[in-house]
């Protein structure tokens, strides 16, 4: 044991790691810095600290950055993302002559030595002095640990990573106090093993594992000798000794580090020799890096899924916690993604909509009762370049997307379902007139909405007239039914019906609370639309989306996820009903392009003001999904338009949008159950039905003038811009 002053002092050893840092290591600090002298940069005492002693004792050792695997339900990988290309692996899952390789280029006295190579130090001491400049340091692999260690701990701070690595005679100080603490209660394997985990290789790649898939598209336990000596050359400078960039510098690196492994008797001179006359033979694995690397145009559900833990209080108590805990990475994200519905989705897409038409669509497709979104895609593909964008258009504003847009007679089932919840008939008719003043005044949640006589709406056309009951104004979208409805049960039920159902604006604001939001003037998005939809075919429970299935740690530790809310939105008979009422939109309606083959399906149409979009949202009993189609930018009117190679006179919500729908449903439901949806009987089917107008939209491209309901405001014939006291203002009718 070593001795002790008399008096309780500090034995031999402590006194000179004290020694070392009171007088600022002199030179033997400066060889380590591999710095010719103090003043060359005017390093002075003012660089160090106040007292070895005053170095905090132990050493925070972040958990190093790794790559985070988001994989879809099936397991099937959608993208790795990363702040650091890193993957840890244990010692004995590296390739020994790695091993051999970066002790003897790095510090081939390993070994041999504590935390600080004294005799390395005297060496570089008097080797700088005889060269006049820098030639040799004498940092030993433990305090380059800790040197990355404190990079590592900076993180993408650019201000902490150059306090990190600052050249002063303090930061070496506290270098050296952590070093000797590690030796102390790490040793050797486990230093040499984190150091291989944590060092930077050139190429993105940290860690040994990361480097030997970049360069040679292996793993690191399969490097051979030549692949380890070139991989532990890099360390040093990796842009100098770039093999990609730089061969001739990487090979005569690469070969000093096998001679020195044949001096320090790691490998026989002749293997060596036999090694340096190898030409290098890269294999190289570029970066995959990020959600742009999704395929099937799952880059916008992989960024959903950043989203989604950036924002969620389960994944850290505040945003920067979150951020922090994403970029340090080693997550396996497994996802609520069906491969089979993703592929539909961008099929049908890419089938009716091309990524350079003036305007593009996006769909989503979730499971009623689960929440789980299945699928998510879009016309313009994940990117920064030309005809792509990183703004996904299914979701809401706060989840990356934009600020909406109007659903049109898509919201009108909301209307419908809660009337029906207030004890309205379903039989329930109204005149319906081609044309009428909103009634007023109209109450509301806090008071009354009160009109004038210039608010008007109207019907398509001139031949749509009523009496109409609740199904056949579904089936036509007739307008002047839904206002007459709205403003009987008042404008609060319809409110809340909305917010039960999970329907709100995308741009985060309350609904407005006027007469018009029954014909779908405020901004929604795909997503939200799907999800209350699902709330119809799961007998009128509404679950909250959901993308995340689990999600375990680099440890295989299981994290806390995020569940899905389910709440009563409606009792199951007003759900059924609906049932009954959309079906009839995709049976004889305006939906009827959309219909599906063998399986029961329904659905609604719409259209906004002057055709800046187009929509239709529909379910089956196992999946809902909303398609929209139209300008992101709210800026091209749907006339006169080729979409997909098509020509359109004018865009309705049964000719684009629903053909869309149903290719996608029928890819993503096929092989899989078809049950029944519950409905009840409405009525008479038959009544009117020679009115001559009732089979609106049924059109491929040219619905023929004298259809009805698809549907204005939410319609697509144009009107006078009416008062933003209507819920529009300026293009919201």
């Amino acid at each position: 044991m070593p001795k002790k002053r008399d008096g309780g002092g500090l034995s031999t050893t402590q006194q000179a790691a004290k020694f070392l840092g009171v007088s600022v290591l002199a030179g033997a600090v400066l060889a380590g810095l591999a710095l010719p002298a103090a003043g060359a940069l005017g390093l002075t005492a003012k660089g160090s600290v106040e007292g070895f002693d005053d170095i905090p004792a132990n050493l925070k050792t972040p958990p190093l950055s790794q790559r985070t695997t988001i994989l879809d339900a099936k397991g099937g990988e959608i993208a790795k993302v990363y702040s650091r290309d890193r993957t840890v692996v244990d010692l004995k899952d590296m390739s020994p002559y790695i091993r051999q390789a970066i002790v003897a280029i790095e510090d081939a006295r390993f070994y041999q030595h504590g935390a600080i190579d004294m005799k390395g130090i005297l060496r570089a001491v008097n080797k700088n002095a005889q060269s006049g400049g820098v030639s040799q340091g004498a940092s030993t692999l433990t305090q380059q640990y800790v040197k990355n260690v404190f990079i590592e701990e900076a993180g993408n701070d650019a201000d902490k990573v150059a306090q990190a690595t600052q050249q002063t005679i303090g930061r070496k100080v506290k270098e050296l106090k952590y070093a000797i603490q590690v030796e102390k209660e790490l040793g050797k394997r486990k230093i040499l093993q984190n150091y291989l985990n944590i060092t930077f290789f050139g190429q993105q790649a940290y860690g040994i594992e990361a480097a030997a898939q970049r360069y040679f598209s292996k793993h690191a336990k399969d490097l051979s000798l030549e692949e380890s000596a070139l991989l532990a050359g890099i360390v040093q400078s990796p842009s100098r000794y770039d093999p990609v960039t730089a061969p001739q510098e990487a090979t005569r690196r690469r070969n000093t580090v096998l001679q020195r492994m044949a001096d320090l008797k790691n490998i026989t001179r002749a293997q060596a020799d036999a090694a340096a006359k190898k030409p290098i033979k890269l294999a190289v694995s570029r970066p995959k890096n990020g959600c742009i690397t999704a395929t099937d145009g799952a880059g916008f559900f992989c960024d959903y899924i950043r989203k989604v833990f950036l924002t969620d209080k389960a994944f850290g108590k505040t945003r920067k916690d979150r951020l922090k805990r994403w970029d340090r990475g080693g997550l396996t994200i497994r996802t609520t993604l069906d491969p089979q519905t993703q592929k539909a989705i961008q099929a049908s897409i890419s089938d009716h909509v091309y990524e350079d038409d003036p305007v593009a669509t996006a769909a989503t497709i979730v499971e009623p009762g689960t929440g789980k979104i299945l699928g998510m895609g879009q016309s313009r593909p994940y990117g920064f370049g030309e005809n792509q964008t990183v703004l996904n258009l299914s979701v809401d504003d706060a989840m990356g997307g934009g600020a909406g847009y109007q659903p049109g007679s898509t919201f009108k089932p909301v209307i419908a379902a809660a009337a029906l919840e207030q004890g309205t008939s379903p039989e329930q008719e109204y005149s319906s007139p081609y044309r009428m003043p909103y009634p007023s005044p109209v109450q509301t949640c806090e008071g009354q909405w009160q009109g004038s006589p210039a608010d008007t709406t109207q019907n398509e056309n001139k031949r749509e007239v009523g009496p109409y009951g609740m199904k056949e104004a579904t089936a036509k979208s007739v307008n002047t039914y839904f206002v007459q409805l709205i403003s009987d049960m008042g404008i609060c039920p319809a409110v809340k019906m909305a917010q039960k159902m999970g329907i709100e604006r995308a741009d985060g604001k309350p609904l407005q609370q006027v007469p018009s939001m029954t014909l779908g003037v405020q901004e929604m998005s795909p997503l939200t639309m799907a999800s209350g939809y699902a709330a119809f075919a799961n007998g009128g429970e509404y679950c909250s989306p959901v993308a995340i299935e689990s999600i375990t740690d680099a440890r295989g530790r299981a994290l806390e996820v995020p569940r899905t809310s389910c709440r009563s939105a409606m009792s199951k008979r007003t759900a059924d009903t609906i049932n009954t009422l959309l079906k009839g939109v995709v049976e004889d309606g305006t939906g009827k392009e959309a219909g599906l083959k063998g399986r029961d399906s329904a659905g609604k149409t719409g259209t906004s003001d002057s055709r800046y979009a187009a929509w239709f949202v529909g379910y089956t009993p196992n999946a809902a999904g909303a398609v929209w189609v139209g300008d992101p930018q709210h800026k091209r009117k749907m006339y006169d338009i080729t979409i997909g190679g098509v020509p359109h006179e004018k865009v309705y919500g049964a000719d684009t949008p629903g053909p869309i729908w149903r290719d996608a449903m029928a890819g993503a439901l096929a092989g899989r159950p078809a049950p029944a949806l519950p409905t009840v009987p409405i009525g008479n089917p038959d009544r009117d039905k020679d009115r001559g107008d009732d089979d609106k939209g049924r059109g491929k491209h040219k619905p023929r003038p004298g259809h009805g309901g698809d549907d204005k405001p939410g319609g697509g014939w144009d009107l006078p811009d009416w008062p933003d006291i209507l819920g529009g203002g300026n293009g919201g009718w």
